[in-house]
């Protein structure tokens, strides 16, 4: 490959990279601003995710009966036919008015709650179990906020448990998008200041070399 064609490479990879970013603080702010809206959205896209999950699971189980262990292959269909109860009945909420709808996301918030109480948990342990190596601290302090988010969220009214996955969404989105506007950016563009010193040191830039 050619230093021209990598830099019009470059170019373009760093232009997509730019409107991603973009896009992400766009969607971010907007999820921010509309929290029940975004976690409406948010829900659906897991209660799909569970849905397909569970029917690739059961056709996966099923083609594999025949080499994997009886009671391996059993629980492995338990856990696919709650993924298709879990998809199926939350598609179904979502789909039956608004009261329906506020249960299944809120639902999901709480199972959001529980996930952070019990990870903060986690890595607050394993953190404390590392206490000879450099940096256990920050585990810890990561353990401790994901911990205090999980009782907040569990402790949290209903009604203000509809805007929680929307904020979350919402601050995801804001920090990948800055993280693409800044760190993402600023690679390509070494990329490129690499690629044109390159070319100015072969003397292939069209001007007579030194």
């Amino acid at each position: 490959m050619t230093s021209a064609t990598r830099l019009r490479l470059g170019g373009q990879l760093r232009a997509f990279t730019l409107f991603e970013g973009v896009l992400m603080l766009v969607l971010g702010v907007l999820a921010l601003l509309f929290p029940v809206l975004a976690s409406v959205w948010a829900t659906a896209v897991v209660a799909v995710v569970f849905l397909v999950g569970g029917i690739v699971g059961w056709i996966d189980n099923l083609m594999r009966a025949r080499v994997l262990n009886r009671w391996l292959t059993f629980w492995r269909l338990v856990v696919s036919t709650l993924f298709l109860v879990a998809g199926f009945t939350m598609i179904q909420q979502l789909g039956s008015g608004l009261a329906a709808a506020a249960a299944s996301v809120a639902t999901l918030a709480l199972a959001i709650g529980l996930v952070f109480l019990v990870e903060g948990g986690v890595a607050i342990g394993v953190s404390l179990s590392h206490r000879r190596i450099r940096g256990w601290g920050w585990g810890l302090v990561n353990g401790l906020v994901t911990l205090v988010l999980g009782v907040v969220i569990l402790t949290m009214d209903k009604p203000a448990l509809l805007g929680v996955i929307g904020i979350l969404v919402g601050v995801s989105f804001l920090f990948s998008g800055i993280d693409l506007l800044t760190f993402s950016a600023s690679f390509h563009d070494d990329d490129n200041g690499t690629a044109t010193a390159g070319r100015v040191a072969a003397g292939t830039d069209g001007a007579d070399p030194l």
